[in-house]
């Protein structure tokens, strides 16, 4: 287990109320149910001052959220560097997992394991590893991608709504999940036509 000692103290939950969502903080850590003696790096997950007497919630580099009761001594709390606190173990990442859709022009098993050998050169044969692959062939067409509210404006021109395009290649949005309150709109693509006089 990768860990470095950081000098820090442990806030109070006024203190905490105080931070915002860019502050660098630490808290107790557990991955997957296994119990760790030490701290994650971590940020809240929304500004302090909307505490509303419930916990505050901090999100871990790693992704996990923690619920935290900062003056609850029983629990770990909040803490932050502080040069003249007192020394804790905080966990270090071992890399990143990237998950990503990846799109390949043209592509065939053999791109894909040019892809995939050069990746390994360039990090080591036994670092880069296939933990999920799709492949899905890209039919060559594209689209108008929008996203549009769910309950638009009562307006006798439907021209005019609110809409804000995304992307032109439908496959994408296999990847993708609408707004809160916002659906997806799928249109034929019209090439954009720039009628403005040139001299």
């Amino acid at each position: 287990m990768n860990t470095k000692k950081v000098t820090a103290r442990r806030l109070t939950a006024e203190e905490v109320s105080e931070l915002g969502l860019q502050e660098d903080i630490f808290v107790s850590v557990d991955i997957d149910d296994l119990p760790l003696d030490c701290y994650a790096p971590a940020s809240l997950t929304k500004p302090g001052k909307y505490f509303d007497g419930g916990s505050f919630t901090a999100r871990t580099i790693f992704g996990k959220e923690v619920h935290i009761l900062p003056d609850n001594a029983e629990e770990r709390g909040i803490w932050v560097a502080d040069e003249a606190g007192e020394e804790i173990e905080v966990l270090q990442s071992a890399g990143v997992l990237l998950n990503l859709a990846l799109f390949v022009p043209g592509g065939d098993n053999e791109s894909l394991e040019s892809l995939y050998t050069a990746a390994r050169e360039a990090f080591g044969a036994g670092l880069v590893q296939r933990w999920n692959e799709e492949v899905v062939a890209v039919p060559d067409v594209k689209v108008d991608l929008f996203e549009e509210p769910t309950r638009g404006r009562k307006n006798t021109n439907n021209q005019i709504r609110d809409r804000r395009a995304l992307d032109i290649y439908p496959t994408r949005v296999r990847f993708m999940e609408p707004s809160a309150g916002w659906r997806f709109v799928v249109e034929p693509h019209k090439e954009t036509i720039d009628n403005t006089p040139t001299i």
